[in-house]
C-alpha cells in the first residue's frame, strides 16, 4: 500500500519527512497547540482577557456566561501550566488574585485572530456547498 504523501503539501521549503512528521515536525508542534486550547472554556477566557489587561475570577464568571465556578478554575489552572496567562494572587484578606496574559499567550493572540478572519471569509455551510 502506498504510503500518503499530504505533508509534501504543506507549503514549507521541502526537506526530510522528519519536518512535518517528526517528533519535534509541523504536525507535533500545531498538535500541541490545539491541545493547549482545547476546552469550551478556554478560548473566551483567553479573548476576554486580551480585551483587558488583567482581570479576577469573579469578573470572568460574570463575562462568560455558562461557565461555572468549577470549570473557570479547571481551565484558569489548565492555561496557566501551559504559560498562556499568568494568576497574580496579592496576599490580601479578602484574597484578590487576577490573571492577565503572558506573552506567550499575547504571541498567540495574532494566530487566533488568523483563525477568527478565515472562520469569516469562509462562513459556516460554504464547504458543502463545495464538494
Amino acid at each position: 500500500m502506498d504510503e500518503a504523501i499530504t505533508h509534501l503539501k504543506v507549503p514549507i521549503r521541502f526537506e526530510e519527512r522528519d519536518v512535518c512528521l517528526g517528533p519535534d515536525g509541523s504536525v507535533a508542534h500545531v498538535t500541541r497547540v490545539f491541545r493547549m486550547l482545547s476546552g469550551r472554556w478556554k478560548l473566551p477566557i483567553l479573548f476576554r482577557l486580551f480585551a483587558e489587561p488583567s482581570l479576577r475570577s469573579s469578573q470572568l464568571l460574570r463575562d462568560i456566561p455558562g461557565i461555572s465556578q468549577k470549570m473557570l478554575t479547571q481551565h484558569l489552572r489548565a492555561l496557566e501550566e501551559d504559560g498562556l496567562i499568568e494568576r497574580e494572587d496579592f496576599g490580601e484578606q479578602p484574597p484578590r488574585v487576577e490573571y492577565r496574559l503572558t506573552e506567550q499567550g499575547r504571541d498567540l493572540m495574532p494566530v487566533l485572530m488568523s483563525v477568527r478572519l478565515f472562520s469569516q471569509r469562509h462562513p459556516e455551510g460554504q464547504e458543502k456547498q463545495r464538494r
